[in-house]
């Protein structure tokens, strides 16, 4: 029985019951939070590396002659060098498709804020509107019927298909774009040709050279002044300044993001300074994964690789 170390348990937020991890090793040693200098040391005796953010690079990876297997917590693999894991004959393994069910909500409930327009009217209510108007409720800002509107999918795997169902449940008509960089050998129609007639497009892509700023300034001025743009997926797949001013500009009619291209946004960033102009825009702090259930099954799944790994799956 391997042992193993966890390096920011933390991020997996509280009431998390890691016993099935317990079960398959020897002995867990559970840090809150670690920096990559600080890994060198935790990990110096471990076989097993569980890890969701920290950064284990090349350099770190040399220092650690008896580790064996990373077991990632998340599906992104950016923070480790699978080419320096591989070179030392390191497992690397990640867990997919623990939070459908939550981020799929989440996805849902952003696109039916913009639809009504809750950023909009919420400020109104705020700021007195309803109370000081004439008549029993507020009309000014027109919402969107999501029965019968045109939804474009930019990813077809397990959540990108969850979303899909879900949306079609309010009578939403779903078209999936064929995947970016791949089109001429992609059957499904490309998101340029989708994108006139789109009313919400939602993004479920990881980001890459072909995904970085997918919807640009020009894509953005190709679609409907009342287009609604979704994104769950990773920060940077939109160019978000050029989507906050077609925004302000009323070329598009609602964006909402749970991610952004720097997380946490220390420094900033356009689209937090702009929560406070009297605009469609929702931002949520990369919180779509975070039910309990999903965060419990990282953990599962967790045990379930390691228990792979140990039969030399």
């Amino acid at each position: 029985m391997p042992n193993a170390v966890m390096l920011d348990a933390q991020s997996l937020g509280p009431q998390i019951d890691l016993s099935a991890i317990r079960g398959a090793v020897t002995h867990l040693e559970v840090f809150d939070q670690s920096t990559t200098q600080q890994a060198k040391e935790r990990l110096a005796n471990a076989e097993i590396a569980l890890v969701n953010k920290v950064v284990l690079d090349a350099e770190t990876l040399k220092q650690l002659p008896s580790l064996r297997l990373i077991c990632v917590m998340a599906t992104g693999l950016n923070n480790i060098d699978l080419d320096a894991a591989k070179a030392q004959n390191i497992s690397v393994k990640n867990v997919t498709a623990y939070g459908t069910a939550s981020v799929s909500q989440h996805t849902l409930m952003l696109m039916l804020a913009l639809a009504n327009r809750l950023p909009k009217y919420q400020q109104e209510v705020a700021n007195g509107g309803w109370q000081r108007s004439d008549f029993f409720c507020l009309q000014d800002h027109p919402t969107l019927q999501l029965a019968g509107k045109r939804l474009v999918m930019i990813g077809q795997g397990e959540l990108g298909t969850e979303v899909a169902r879900l949306a079609e449940a309010f009578g939403m008509q779903v078209s999936f774009a064929a995947r970016p960089g791949n089109e001429a050998n992609d059957s499904r129609p490309s998101l340029d040709d989708l994108l006139p007639e789109a009313d919400i497009i939602s993004l479920h892509c990881p980001l890459n050279a072909d995904t970085q700023h997918l919807i640009d300034q020009k894509r953005l001025a190709a679609a409907k002044p009342s287009l609604l743009l979704v994104n769950c997926a990773r920060g940077g797949i939109i160019d978000e300044v050029a989507a906050l001013e077609a925004l302000r500009q009323g070329s598009i009619g609602g964006l909402a993001v749970d991610v952004l291209p720097a997380e946490p946004p220390k420094e900033g960033h356009p689209l937090l300074d702009a929560l406070e102009e009297p605009l469609n825009l929702i931002v949520t702090p990369h919180n779509a994964w975070i039910t309990p259930e999903a965060r419990q099954n990282i953990i599962a799944l967790t045990a379930v690789n390691i228990t792979h790994w140990k039969r030399g799956e």
